[in-house]
């Protein structure tokens, strides 16, 4: 098993006895009676983890505050847990139809002329890739298929008003203007949570990290079947398959001194090239490509790690808004996935609810806190080339120790 060097995290062990994730279906024949749920959030994690607690038996509520229920967004990494984790949901194979497959990773120097590393990706899955990549709103639209699939009610234009515990139950009054009652309450509604302001405190606030991402999508290079890092000055930009025709350009950076970090959609393809500027090889080769503002997708790097429990009485976060990470090592969708089974998992066993949720935190806390340190690390050295770390060897490390059982 992968252990994780200092000086930005430590080990992360699979609990014993692990064996990877279990299907739903599994989990449903050994548990106690169904549960009334609501996930609020209609993203990765709350769509999965609709999917997994329907498979299991439970009535599932889901609201999505966005009326459109669309995303934003170019592509998604889908590492081998990823894979795994979807697998036990039975859309591994659709996502990988639907996508392009990914080996491992390349990093190389800034102009591309010298390679620094090269890591091949463990397949997890028997006749599955190592990895995968796929477009967001590709996977988008598989996930509402098998949600609304799985008889789960979904809400859109719909986020709650009020949630209110009582001794047996929780009260949730929405914007709808609908009262309903539930046994608990899953927050997969992201990074900037409403269910966490709500429960937990507005003082847990996500955290910007000083850098930012641009994503970009490009027609494919021939032969690209790995994610391909490059090394510059101020930040990393790098190239990630997604279909046979296609490919996205990711880029984080540390902005220039006295740049704004939040920018106009308008003259956004151009500020993109400009900052491409310190690249050679292949990204020099592409960034011409970049010209249209609107499908430039920009944002700034924020991350939060919620301390333990990540629970309160009847109320639960999962994906983002529990551990929200900075890209650079692909995990924050897998992650979500991940919780979305585990939970699922812990609810089969017949005990009380409090036990349940530490028992989910216990098993997902330290594997998520390795994945955001060590990402936030990378991002440290990106800032600051004096930070005493290798970050192509911290992101093989953080990978390897993804892959180990959930």
């Amino acid at each position: 098993m992968a252990k994780l060097a200092r000086p930005w995290g430590a080990e992360v062990h699979a609990p014993p006895g692990a064996k990877g994730a279990q299907s739903p279906q599994s989990a449903r024949a050994q548990g106690p009676r169904a549960l009334r749920v609501l996930v609020v959030g209609g993203g990765i994690g709350g769509l999965c983890a609709a999917i997994a607690l329907r498979g299991a038996g439970h009535a599932v509520d889901l609201v999505e505050r966005n009326p459109a229920w669309d995303v934003y967004g170019v592509g998604i990494i889908q590492p081998g847990n990823a894979l795994r984790a979807l697998d036990a949901l039975g859309l591994a194979r659709e996502a990988v139809a639907a996508g392009h497959p990914i080996v491992g990773d390349s990093t190389w120097t800034a102009d591309g002329s010298q390679l620094i590393a090269a890591n091949d990706w463990p397949p997890l899955v028997e006749g599955l890739p190592p990895g995968n990549g796929i477009t967001r709103p590709r996977l988008h639209r598989i996930l509402q298929t098998h949600t609304l699939a799985s008889g789960t009610d979904v809400r859109t234009g719909v986020t709650f008003e009020s949630i209110d515990e009582r001794r047996d139950r929780v009260d949730v009054r929405f914007t709808d203007g609908q009262l309903r009652s539930y046994d608990l309450v899953v927050g997969a509604d992201g990074l900037h949570s409403q269910v966490r302001r709500a429960v937990f405190g507005a003082e847990l606030e996500a955290r910007y990290t000083g850098e930012v991402c641009w994503r970009y999508n490009l027609p494919r290079i021939e032969g690209l079947d790995r994610i391909w890092v490059y090394l510059g000055e101020t930040g990393t930009a790098g190239f990630v398959p997604l279909a046979g025709d296609l490919m996205y350009m990711l880029t984080i950076e540390k902005p220039p001194d006295g740049a704004p970090v939040r920018l106009d959609r308008a003259g956004l393809a151009a500020t993109y090239r400009e900052r491409l500027r310190q690249f050679g090889g292949p990204v020099a080769d592409c960034a011409h490509l970049v010209v249209d503002d609107a499908e430039v997708v920009y944002r700034p790097v924020e991350t939060i790690l919620v301390a333990r429990p990540w629970h309160r009485g009847r109320v639960v976060l999962i994906g983002d808004a529990a551990h929200a990470t900075s890209p650079q090592c692909g995990q924050g969708a897998a992650q979500a996935i991940e919780d979305a089974i585990v939970l699922t998992e812990e609810l089969a066993v017949d005990r009380p609810l409090k036990e349940t949720f530490e028992a989910f935190t216990e098993r997902r806390y330290e594997r998520c806190r390795v994945i955001v340190e060590g990402s936030e690390a990378i991002g440290r050295w990106e800032q600051d080339h004096c930070y005493p770390i290798d970050p192509s060897a911290v992101r093989h490390e953080v990978t390897m120790a993804a892959m180990a059982p959930i």
